[in-house]
C-alpha cells in the first residue's frame, strides 16, 4: 500500500510548512512516498536541523498549488510517518480574533475548533472496525512546552494558550462570521490546522501548531477585510524569526522513542484499539 521510504536515515521529527522552508536543512534528500490516499502535496525532504533528523513536506506543494480545502492531509501525515516521523511541528499563518494578539504575535494553541467541511477527516474510513480516537487535548503537551520556551528565548510576543478555529477557505471570513468566532471566545482563525491535527492523532503522532498572527480578522475592532497580499507581506517580515523559533523547538523536542517505549499520551492514542489497517513505519 505504501512505497518503502528510501531516506538514508529515518527522521523522527517532522515539519509541515510552506515551500520557503526548503533551505532549512544543512543537507537534504528527497524521498518519494506513495500512500493509500494518493500522493502527498510534494516529496518528503529529509535532512539535518540542529543535529536532529527532520522530514519536511510543503503543505500546499511546490508553488503553493493546493488551496487549503484541496490539501491531501491524510497523504501528507502518512508520508511523514512512513519515513519514521513520530513528532510533528506545523507552523501556520492565522488571523487574530483578539485585539491584544497583534500581527507578529506567536500563538501556541492548546485547543482547536473544526468548521471545515468536504475534507477527508480520517484514515480509517474505508472498512471496519470503526476507530474512535480521543481528541480532548488536540496538541502535544511536550511539543507545546518546547515551542513556548523557544518563542520566549527568541524575545517574541507569545500567547501560551488559545483556541484556533479552522474555516474551510479559501475565502476569508465575513465580518459577521468573525464576530461570531470572537464572541465564542476563540483566539485565532486559520484554514489548514484541521483535519491535520486529528489525522496526526489517528496515526499516534505528537503534533504541535505554532501560529503566526498576520492580521486582525475582519470583525475585530471593526476592521476591514484582509487581503492575501497583506497576509503574505506580514508573513515575509516575520518568517526569519519563525524559522529561528522552529529550529530551536526542533532541537528541544524529546529524543526519539520506539513506539513500545513512548510515554506521551499522543503516542499512546491507539493503545487497546483494533486497527483495520497496518500503519507505516
Amino acid at each position: 500500500m505504501t512505497s518503502p521510504a528510501t531516506a538514508s536515515a529515518p527522521a523522527d521529527l517532522g515539519l509541515i510548512g510552506g515551500s520557503g522552508f526548503y533551505e532549512f536543512f544543512e543537507s537534504a534528500e528527497r524521498v518519494s512516498v506513495t500512500t493509500p490516499f494518493g500522493a502527498p502535496s510534494d516529496d518528503v525532504v529529509v535532512g539535518d536541523v540542529e543535529g536532529r533528523r527532520v522530514a519536511f513536506i510543503a503543505r500546499h506543494g511546490q508553488g503553493h498549488r493546493f488551496p487549503p480545502h484541496r490539501v491531501n492531509y491524510r497523504a501528507n501525515l502518512w508520508a511523514l510517518r512512513s519515513v519514521g516521523v513520530r513528532q510533528v511541528l506545523a507552523p501556520c499563518a492565522v488571523g487574530s480574533l483578539k485585539p491584544e494578539l497583534g500581527p507578529g504575535t506567536i500563538v501556541v494553541p492548546d485547543q482547536v475548533v473544526d468548521r471545515t467541511w468536504g475534507r477527508e477527516h480520517t484514515v480509517y474510513g474505508e472498512e471496519g472496525p470503526v476507530v474512535h480516537v480521543g481528541f480532548a487535548d488536540p496538541y502535544c503537551p511536550r511539543g507545546r512546552a518546547a515551542a513556548v520556551e523557544s518563542v520566549r528565548a527568541a524575545g517574541k510576543d507569545v500567547a501560551e494558550t488559545g483556541t484556533l478555529v479552522v474555516i474551510n477557505g479559501p475565502r476569508f471570513s465575513s465580518k459577521a462570521e468573525s464576530r461570531w468566532h470572537q464572541q465564542a471566545g476563540w483566539s485565532i482563525v486559520g484554514m489548514t490546522a484541521m483535519p491535520e491535527a486529528a489525522i496526526a492523532r489517528e496515526l499516534a503522532m505528537c503534533f504541535t501548531t505554532i501560529a503566526l498572527v498576520t492580521d486582525h480578522d475582519a470583525g475585530v475592532h471593526g476592521g476591514e477585510a484582509v487581503t492575501h497580499e497583506e497576509v503574505l507581506a506580514v508573513f515575509a517580515r516575520n518568517v526569519d524569526g519563525l524559522k529561528t523559533i522552529l529550529r530551536s523547538t526542533l532541537a528541544a523536542l524529546p529524543a526519539a522513542e520506539s513506539d513500545a517505549e513512548a510515554t506521551c499520551a499522543c503516542r499512546r492514542a491507539l493503545d487497546g484499539i483494533t486497527l483495520p489497517v497496518a500503519l507505516p513505519g
